[in-house]
């Protein structure tokens, strides 16, 4: 078992309970908390603060640190994946190593799921407390782990939010491997007439970003080919590049950016589509940028596909490219009449509210219905039950345009195993938190943006790609990752039968099977590792052990659990 301390350093815990305003505070009592954990063995300084995570908390913090030769601090206050951070930075401008300090989430874990229980839930924090000062005294220093980053980036997909990534890093000085599947850049906006609300030709757009990626000096395109294998792990991946399903080579980069963008619904047939007088809304902006439209009377339906059992999310950006294309119709012939068929209408921000207006002062007509009530198609016609009006309507259509939401690209299954990263329920890339890390994968060194994300306009994805290159560069610029020392290790090589079971289960490829003077051994990276303990559960010769996350902490808090 692990020393609790040097042989001659005495155990001084500090405990630190936050009322987080009323968000603990109003629903238990943190100041019998607090009492109690001062009856707790080894804690010689306990205090409440209001807000623990504010600057005057932090000062508390450090200040007590200093003046009672705390060389252990506990925190009793809400979620260690957003503020365990700004803790262990305290500690460590107080001169105590981070590492020291253990978090107990009374917030989330009591005050938010005991609510009405105010006894129980200050029962439950003292038993946390309790529990997260019996680990504290089995904490072990630990320095974090600094590692090269190979100054390269792979993006993957060369439709808009690939080429502004692709250039965003080059001009950085970043050498670029830039890989799309098709035999031309650009993506779906080579098919686009318009861009809203700028009304700019999207082909002059995109053709500017393709010439500017293809003459760069520092970027590499592969078209007409895929990324066949990956190893490796933040600052050192190698993959392989599959041209043409022949052609093979590997490159070696510090990070990998997923821009694979989106693709349209394929229809069927429904609502009749025949590519003629029932087109998609792509074929709808193909036709004006032809200048082809030859119909007097165009029905947009919407929501075709999308927002419904099969497909229940909103593809966002429809109403708005259904809204410019019918505004655009107008302008070219003010005799067309046009009808926009809607469920609900998402024009979300000031200039597509103004778009809104502009079209209805054009003459485009709007008519609610309802999914339980769909638009019917006959003889030329387009039947549709307004349930603003609560009545039928006849519409004539030359041209009927159906509305259909984004869909994630063929192949994203094959992509998701081969970079480990995650795919949601609806098959779009899913980023590590929603809030604190929209562009990352939980996978470090591996981003997500535009489209391959989540249904997006042409100025959400340049802004997402910019946002990924600006995360990837603080390590390619850096060229070196620094990465916390919570990784798991080889307690024993004599242990460790080379089993690869560990290897085969660890979500991150952080494990590999070597050979040695000993025989076949798990080597760990810690650089990828992520400390999520998957290993050390599976190795049935207990052969691994989690820094951070030893037993003898654990069992440690188990025990304290049933003491109380």
């Amino acid at each position: 078992m692990a020393r609790l301390v040097d042989e001659m350093e005495e155990l001084r815990i500090g405990v630190f309970v936050c009322h987080c305003g009323t968000n603990i505070a109003g629903f238990l009592d943190p100041r019998e908390v607090a009492e109690y954990a001062g009856t707790l063995p080894d804690v010689v300084f306990v205090k409440e603060n209001l807000f623990s995570c504010s600057q005057s908390g932090v000062t508390e913090i450090q200040n007590a640190i200093k003046e009672n030769q705390l060389n252990r601090v506990v925190v009793a206050a809400c979620t260690p994946r957003t503020h365990e951070p700004t803790f262990r930075a305290a500690c460590e401008d107080a001169g105590l190593n981070p590492f020291f300090f253990e978090f107990v989430n009374i917030r989330e874990h009591c005050s938010w799921v005991h609510k009405g229980m105010a006894e129980e839930a200050t029962h439950k924090a003292k038993d946390l407390v309790r529990m997260g000062v019996a680990r504290a005294r089995y904490l072990e220093p630990r320095e974090p782990i600094v590692a090269d980053v190979e100054p390269a980036a792979l993006v993957i997909g060369g439709g808009v939010s690939g080429l502004t990534a692709a250039l965003s890093l080059a001009n950085r000085g970043i050498e670029v491997k830039l890989v799309e599947r098709e035999e031309e850049l650009g993506g779906m906006l080579r098919r686009i007439f318009r861009l809203y609300p700028s009304n700019i030709d999207a082909r002059e757009f995109i053709a500017r970003q393709v010439e500017a990626v293809e003459g760069h000096p520092r970027i590499e395109v592969f078209t007409c080919s895929t990324v066949e294998g990956l190893q490796g792990y933040i600052g050192n991946y190698r993959a392989t590049i599959s041209s043409q399903g022949v052609n093979k080579r590997e490159v070696h980069v510090g990070v990998i950016i997923v821009a694979t963008g989106a693709a349209q619904l394929d229809l069927g047939e429904v609502y009749g589509y025949d590519g003629k007088r029932v087109i998609t809304l792509i074929e709808l902006e193909e036709r004006l940028r032809n200048g082809e439209l030859g119909a007097k009377n165009v029905v947009m339906i919407k929501c075709v596909g999308a927002r419904v059992p099969e497909r229940l999310y909103c593809s966002r950006i429809c109403c708005m490219t259904s809204i410019k294309n019918a505004i655009l119709i107008k302008e070219k012939d003010p005799e067309a009449r046009v009808h926009i068929l809607y469920r609900d209408l998402m024009c979300y921000g000031v200039d597509n509210e103004a778009l809104l207006r502009k079209a209805k002062e054009s003459g485009v007509r709007f008519i609610n219905y309802s999914l339980e009530r769909p638009p019917i198609m006959e003889n030329g016609r387009v039947r549709v039950h307004s349930d603003i009006l609560g009545k039928e309507i006849g519409i004539n259509a030359d041209l009927v345009v159906l509305v259909t939401p984004m869909v994630s690209q063929d192949g994203v299954e094959e992509l998701s195993r081969l970079l480990k990263v995650p795919l949601d329920g609806d098959r779009f890339f899913l980023e590590a938190h929603v809030k604190l890390r929209p562009l990352d994968f939980a996978t470090d060194g591996i981003y997500v943006c535009g489209t391959a994300h989540w249904p997006a306009s042409v100025s959400e994805s340049i802004e997402q790609a910019l946002g990924a290159t600006a995360r990837a560069s603080t390590y390619l610029i850096n060229k070196r990752v620094t990465v916390e020392p919570i990784f798991s290790m080889l307690l024993d090589e004599d242990l460790c039968r080379g089993c690869g079971l560990c290897a085969s289960l660890c979500p991150y490829a952080a494990i590999e099977m070597v050979q040695t003077e000993k025989g076949i051994k798990a080597q760990m990276i810690a650089v990828a590792c992520k400390g999520c303990g998957t290993c050390g559960a599976s190795c049935y010769r207990r052969a691994i052990k989690m820094n951070h996350y030893t037993d003898e902490q654990l069992i440690a808090q188990v025990r304290a659990a049933f003491s109380g």
